[in-house]
């Protein structure tokens, strides 16, 4: 699917609108919709029959006493009722399932291309509130595309089919029915423009409660622990009066315009009342001519006032459309290049070269350079802040650096493609990312070319067996929303099995083990060492002892390289990898004492 980006001015009209609505979601389902709005018009032409019936009813059957007319008229209406109700539930079937069909389609188009934004996106828009667009948003605008449909297919038919009726009748009463519309314009224009804003208000409010719940869920043990519950649910109650303000005052602006047409047609069929009942008293229309126009007129009231609603409704999908084309107009800045170069295959170098990165006007890489050897382990270390989780992000190009290059066997990272790059790196970190589904689910990532040898062998060696006969479903146990049904060493094994399974060339190991008790921590070192095997291997570490074995250790301070070797020659040397080591063996020997 493809969008226009001029179709995210906030000024844009209703037809702009709509034809976004039409090329990017409606018209693969034109045919139904063609079927459906078929129906919608024979649903609503009923309405001008069942008027137009009245007047034989009238004056053939009630006041001429024609007694072989009463059949035809019964029957008339019991035929057009019949049409009605087939007609009505055939549209409603089909509208429902192009209504589903399109608000599925829609909520996957967004939720593909949030996935394709950079992670700075989603460091300024919130869970919550993108939470909130793709779902709310689109059922906002589902709900009005398909009421506007409705409304021209069934509901304007109805009215022309009516009014068409009344004409019949006596053209001047149908004017003088009508005198007040008008009057109905300007006030319309400024309904809309009322609604539009206040809607946009609402979503924005919808947006931001949802982020609340977000926060509030996830942290809710720190809210239990802190005390924090009649602080949250007062920031949600201002938030919730926030919306409901909003809510009701583009619902004022909605309804304002049908509750215009009741007044105007209370006007229309007071001047009916008195020109047309004189017209009858004088025998120049007939009883059953006035019920037929008076028939016509009423029921054309009911369509009338949805017609009227449905620029509110407009109005406040409109707002909802605005803030959805605000996503899907999002561009990466990080993208596959037009003609990647091939991936290679065994474990590669890796190597920074002067690279300097920084977020907004805060420096993190300050020249960074150091090369990982093919096949080996190489180390990061230093204080918080020294820049080490950043090298991570850089060289799996969750974010490009300002200057300096990053190579994988002499290949910049920019001139692969995206999807290759990240398919030669398994992630390890302090915080593994598990979802809420079974063990099993968590270890393939959906991938169905592993054997069953293959997935037994992987939790063989990462130490996932050891507790799965714990576990009340075994390997199909949930693992709970953020793998909150495991401990910190078993999820951490559970992320070891799933690269294991990946068997990537590259390896990073972000704090794999700080979070763990020794117990664990043995366990889960056992299983890093079997999975560093053959692969190139970058290890962030805060506990010196669990890198002392590294091919190489790279010291950083403050953005820069200043240091690197082996665990003994940086010892030899002095500096600052001297003084962590000494002040975290000064430490373990006090904790020990």
């Amino acid at each position: 699917m493809t969008t226009d980006p001029q179709t995210t001015n906030p000024n844009q009209n209703a037809h702009q609108l709509f034809s976004w609505l039409w090329r990017d979601y409606l018209r693969p389902h034109r045919r139904v919709l063609a079927l459906a709005v078929m129906f919608m018009a024979i649903e609503g032409s009923m309405l001008g029959f069942l008027s137009w019936i009245i007047q034989p009813m009238f004056d053939n059957v009630f006041v001429q006493g024609q007694a072989d007319m009463l059949l035809w008229v019964g029957f008339g209406i019991l035929a057009i009722f019949c049409v009605r109700a087939v007609s009505a539930a055939g549209q409603k079937i089909l509208m429902k399932k192009v209504s589903e069909l399109t608000a599925a389609g829609m909520r996957s188009h967004l939720l593909r291309h949030v996935m394709t934004l950079d992670g700075g996106y989603f460091q300024i828009n919130p869970p919550g509130q993108l939470i909130e667009r793709v779902q709310g948003d689109v059922t906002v605008v589902n709900q009005t595309w398909a009421a506007i449909i409705v409304g021209f297919g069934r509901d304007l038919i109805a009215v022309i089919v009516l009014f068409s009726v009344a004409l019949s009748v006596d053209w001047r009463w149908t004017t003088v029915a009508l005198v007040g519309i008008p009057f109905l314009v300007l006030p319309s224009l400024l309904a809309q423009a009322y609604v539009r804003k206040r809607a946009g208000h609402a979503r924005e409010f919808a947006g931001r409660m949802a982020t609340r719940l977000d926060e509030v869920f996830h942290g809710i043990n720190a809210v239990k622990l802190n005390g924090l519950e009649a602080y949250q649910s007062a920031r949600y109650d201002a938030l919730s009066d926030s919306r409901v303000r909003a809510e009701v005052r583009a619902a004022s602006g909605q309804a304002a315009v049908p509750a215009l047409i009741d007044f105007m047609t209370g006007v229309g069929f007071l001047g009916v009342v008195i020109f047309g009942g004189s017209e009858i008293i004088a025998g120049e229309k007939t009883v059953g001519q006035f019920m037929s126009f008076f028939t016509a007129m009423s029921l054309a009231f009911e369509p009338l006032r949805r017609l009227g609603l449905m620029s509110g409704q407009w109005q406040m999908a409109a707002a909802s459309i605005e803030r959805l084309q605000g996503i899907l107009h999002e561009v990466p800045a990080l993208t596959s290049p037009a003609h990647p170069q091939p991936a290679p295959m065994a474990a590669p170098t890796i190597t920074l070269a002067d690279v300097t990165l920084g977020y907004g006007d805060l420096p993190v890489l300050k020249g960074t350079s150091f090369t990982a050897k093919a096949g080996q382990t190489t180390a990061l270390v230093g204080a918080s802040g020294a820049g080490k989780s950043t090298v991570f992000n850089v060289l799996t190009r969750l974010i490009d650096p300002a200057g300096g290059h990053v190579t994988i066997d002499g290949t910049d990272t920019t001139s692969l493609a995206l999807a290759d790059l990240r398919g030669l790196i398994s992630v390890v970190s302090q915080d593994s990312a598990l979802f809420d589904e079974t063990l099993r689910e968590n270890i393939l990532l959906g991938r169905t070319d592993i054997s069953d040898a293959a997935l037994h062998a992987a939790l063989d060696a990462a130490h996932v067996t050891d507790f799965l006969g714990q576990l009340p479903n075994g390997l199909d146990s949930p693992a709970g929303p953020r793998g909150s049904n495991l401990s910190g060493g078993q999820r951490q094994r559970v992320a070891i099995a799933r690269a294991l399974l990946r068997d990537t060339p590259i390896l990073l190991l972000d704090e794999a083990t700080s979070a763990l008790d020794t117990k664990s921590e043995a366990i889960v070192q056992s299983a890093l060492e079997k999975l560093s095997a053959g692969r190139t291997t970058l290890v962030i570490a805060h506990r010196l002892s669990t890198v002392r074995n590294a091919d190489q250790i790279v010291v950083m301070d403050q953005g820069r390289v200043v240091d690197h070797g082996t665990h003994d020659t940086l010892l030899e040397n002095g500096g600052i990898y001297a003084d962590l080591h000494a002040l975290q063996f000064s430490q373990q020997k006090a904790q020990t004492s």
